[in-house]
C-alpha cells in the first residue's frame, strides 16, 4: 500500500523529529525506572550474596585448619594408643618377671631360714662348748705329757687334744661361715625385691603418663570433631542459603528484563494496533483527529479510501477505537510501517 495513506503531519501534530525524539525520551524514562526498580531488589541481592561468599571463604578457611587439627590430635591418640599397648606388653613381660623374681625371693627367704637355723645350731653348739671348756678347763700338752703311762697313752691323748682344737676352730668357722651367708641372702632377698619395685613403679609410671596422653589427644579429637561438623554444618547452610539468594538474583532478573521487555511493548505497541511512535507521530493518540489537507483521520490518520477499503464505515475519525484498531491492524499486516508517513 503506498505511504499516502496518511500524508504530511496536519491538525496541530508536531514535526515528525520532534514526536520521535519525545517518543524516544519517554522510552528512555520508562526503561530507566523499571530498571531503577529492579535494580535496587538485585543490588541488594548481590550485596548479600558477596557477603554470603566471604563469609563462606573463611568458614572453609577455618573449617579446613580444624580438620588439620583433628588430624593432628587423631594421630597423636593413635600413637599413644599404639605405645600403652606396646607398654601393656612390657608390663606382661614385667610380671612375668616379677613373678620370677618373687620366686627367687621366696627361695632365697627359705635358704635364709635353713641357714638361720644352721646358725642356731652352731651357735648353740659353740656355747655348750665354752661352758664345757669353762668347767672343766681346756687340758693343756703338759697335763697330758704328765697324765701319761706310756708312749702309745701319749699319742692317743696327743690326737685326742689336736682334734678337739680342731673341731673348736671349724665349729668357729662354720659359725662365722653360716652367719655370712645368712648376710649374703639377706643382701640378695633385699637387692631383688628393690629391683622388682623399680621396675614395676617404672612400668606404671610410664603407663599412666602415656594413658593420659592418650586421654587428652582423644579428648582434642573428639573436640576438634564437634568443631568441624558444627562448621560443616554451619557451611552448608550457608551454600544453601547462596544457591536461594543466586535463584532470587535470577529471578530478579529475569522479573526485571520481563518488565522493561513489557514497557517497551507498550510504547511500541501500547493501546494501539501499531507501533506507538507512529500514532504519536501521526496524530499524537488523538482519535478524532483529521488532517484538513489530505482528509486523512483518526489516531492512526487513515485516509477516506483506505479506510472504505477495509471496510469502514463513515470517517476514520467518527469510528470508536476498537474499530479504528482493527483496520489499522490490517493495515500493519499488509503493509507494515511504509503505509504510514511516520512510519
Amino acid at each position: 500500500m503506498p505511504r499516502s495513506i496518511a500524508t504530511e503531519a496536519g491538525g496541530g501534530r508536531r514535526p515528525r523529529a520532534l514526536a520521535a525524539f519525545g517518543f524516544a525520551l519517554a522510552l528512555v524514562c520508562a526503561l530507566a525506572l523499571v530498571g531503577r526498580a529492579g535494580a535496587t531488589d538485585i543490588g541488594a541481592l548481590r550485596a548479600k550474596l558477596e557477603r554470603a561468599r566471604g563469609e563462606a571463604g573463611a568458614l572453609a578457611e577455618r573449617l579446613q585448619a580444624t580438620q588439620a587439627q583433628l588430624g593432628g590430635a587423631e594421630r597423636q591418640a593413635a600413637e599413644a594408643g599404639a605405645r600403652e599397648r606396646e607398654l601393656e606388653g612390657l608390663l606382661a613381660t614385667g610380671r612375668q618377671r616379677a613373678a620370677r623374681l618373687a620366686a627367687e625371693v621366696a627361695a632365697t627367704q627359705r635358704e635364709l631360714e635353713v641357714a638361720r637355723a644352721r646358725l642356731g645350731r652352731a651357735r648353740r653348739a659353740l656355747a655348750q662348748r665354752l661352758v664345757a671348756i669353762y668347767e672343766s678347763g681346756s687340758p693343756s700338752t703338759a697335763s697330758i705329757v704328765l697324765g701319761s703311762g706310756d708312749i702309745n697313752e701319749l699319742a692317743v691323748r696327743t690326737e685326742y687334744l689336736q682334734s678337739i682344737q680342731r673341731s673348736d676352730t671349724a665349729l668357729a668357722a662354720r659359725v662365722a661361715q653360716v652367719r655370712n651367708a645368712v648376710r649374703r641372702a639377706m643382701a640378695r632377698v633385699a637387692a631383688l625385691k628393690a629391683r622388682a619395685d623399680a621396675y614395676d613403679a617404672r612400668l606404671a609410671a610410664a603407663r599412666s603418663q602415656i594413658a593420659a596422653a592418650r586421654g587428652a589427644a582423644e579428648a582434642a579429637a573428639s573436640r576438634f570433631q564437634s568443631l568441624a561438623a558444627a562448621r560443616s554444618a554451619s557451611l552448608a547452610g550457608l551454600k544453601s542459603r547462596i544457591g536461594s539468594w543466586v535463584g532470587e538474583i535470577e529471578a530478579a532478573e529475569a522479573a526485571s528484563h520481563a518488565e522493561a521487555e513489557a514497557a517497551v511493548g507498550r510504547w511500541l505497541g501500547g493501546p494501539y494496533a501499531i507501533p506507538t511512535y507512529i500514532v504519536m507521530c501521526e496524530s499524537g493518540g488523538n482519535y478524532s483527529a483529521v488532517n484538513p489537507s489530505s482528509g486523512a483521520g483518526g489516531a492512526y490518520q487513515i485516509l477516506p479510501s483506505t479506510w472504505k477499503l477495509y471496510g469502514g464505515k463513515g470517517a476514520p475519525q467518527d469510528a470508536p477505537k476498537e474499530e479504528q484498531d482493527r483496520i489499522a491492524g490490517e493495515i500493519w499486516r499488509d503493509s507494515g510501517p511504509r503505509a504510514w508517513a511516520c512510519g
